[in-house]
């Protein structure tokens, strides 16, 4: 998902907001046929000793390949990696599946983004069965983003059980899961936005059930970036007098602005939280976006501490989201989507420009060694209309040759990719 804000109007885009959008339906992820495992072809060897035989099946199995290790589930503790970080995608399914994906970039992605409904239906659980093989056979994880359409008090103790049940199936099948449950709740422009008390309430409830029933899944609290908060003019937003606007009046002056806090309100506690995420978008650097622009040094590292003050406002008095989260907290720190917009028809800088400038950031040596605890950076590859440019975005990295080209080569030594091998579940 994705929001830019210009300061009193709301505005979202992207595959997961509002306007404009697919029905509810269509906003679930609409997942490929799962891959199977090569089927081994038995040798027929007719008249040749038995030692001969014994060397030439040796000599296949070599070319083979090993043999597929028994999927163990990984507890959730050891998701995040001890050293560097988790490179992973937002995949476009319709446009390529995850194999061709791990393809074009030369190496099998650890996390992959998937989106559905809660609770879940039958239809919802068949897909995610879906993603799982794919995911076991190209990649490793799963960043599985839960969306309570119908409003936070469809999260229960019995569906969030439901939910803890079907991910401990996917970590026994080798797929490893971390739920960023209703993102994007200090927005608003969803069902579950600016209620503090439920939706803390409903985060506790979801993750006491994930902690005890699937230990190779986790829990992320990911809120929007808080450039220009309290996203005034949105459907949902907190009215004076409820005892969410009390609760989100952290400085206790009867309104909401930029000086109230955009993320602690809205936090579950250490115990429920594994994960802290943040998405964080290049959109240009003036509002209207669509104006094909570069984004200004630093972009990247001052919005993730709270120290951005530039051409798209002053967001000075937002929290240090990373110092606070990150480090005071001890919680990894995930981006779950990024990316630079490129409009094809847009004019202004070349493709190539805007997204290397945007992605040198991300993976500057530099970048690591400010944040230790950014263990996680998934890139948003979809090409696509959007709504705010009210035209296509290529938001992408691998399907323009040149910019493949240079995305790949400038890869860190400290990202993480999934396993060369997918595992075998077990019987």
């Amino acid at each position: 998902m994705k929001l830019q804000v210009r300061r009193g109007l709301v505005s979202v885009v992207g595959e997961q907001s509002k306007e404009g959008r697919e029905t509810r339906e269509g906003k679930r992820v609409e997942l490929w046929r799962a891959f199977t495992l090569p089927a081994v072809i038995g040798l027929a060897v007719l008249g040749i000793a038995g030692v001969n035989f014994a060397n030439g099946l040796a000599e296949q199995n070599r070319q083979m390949g090993p043999e597929p290790v028994a999927c163990e589930v990984v507890p959730r503790a050891g998701l995040a990696p001890e050293q560097g970080a988790l490179f992973g995608v937002n995949l476009d399914w319709h446009a390529k599946p995850l194999a061709a994906f791990a393809k074009d970039l030369g190496h099998k992605p650890a996390v992959s983004v998937s989106f559905t409904g809660f609770p879940l239906t039958s239809k919802d659980e068949d897909d995610l069965r879906r993603a799982v093989e794919q995911i076991r056979a190209d990649g490793h994880m799963m960043l599985l983003t839960l969306e309570p359409h119908e409003g936070l008090a469809a999260v229960t103790e019995e569906t969030a059980t439901a939910l803890a049940k079907d991910l401990a199936s996917f970590n026994n099948d080798g797929v490893p899961v971390i739920v960023r449950f209703a993102h994007e709740m200090n927005g608003s422009w969803y069902a579950w936005s600016q209620q503090p008390n439920e939706y803390i309430a409903a985060f506790q409830t979801l993750a006491a059930a994930v902690h005890e029933h699937a230990p190779g899944s986790a829990m992320m609290w990911a809120p929007n970036y808080g450039g220009g908060y309290p996203f005034a003019g949105g459907q949902f937003e907190a009215k004076p007098g409820t005892p969410g606007f009390a609760a989100l009046d952290t400085n206790r002056d009867g309104v909401l602005t930029m000086n109230d806090d955009a993320y602690a309100p809205y936090y579950p506690g250490d115990e429920a939280v594994d994960w802290v995420g943040m998405s964080l978008y290049h959109w240009g650097n003036t509002y209207p976006w669509g104006e094909n622009e570069l984004p200004e040094a630093n972009k990247f590292a001052e919005q993730l501490t709270g120290n951005y003050i530039g051409a798209n406002g002053d967001d000075s008095l937002l929290p240090d989201f990373y110092g606070i989260y990150g480090t005071q907290h001890s919680k990894p720190v995930a981006i779950p989507e990024t990316a630079s917009l490129f409009a094809p028809t847009g004019g202004g800088e070349a493709e190539l420009a805007i997204k290397e400038a945007w992605w040198n950031q991300l993976f500057n040596p530099a970048t690591h060694q400010q944040f230790p605890q950014l263990k996680m950076i998934n890139w948003f590859e979809w090409d696509k209309t959007e709504a705010e440019v009210k035209g296509r975005v290529d938001w992408t990295v691998t399907n323009t040759p040149a910019v493949r080209d240079a995305f790949t080569a400038a890869l860190p030594d400290w990202f993480r990719y999934g396993p060369e091998q997918p595992c075998q579940p077990r019987s």
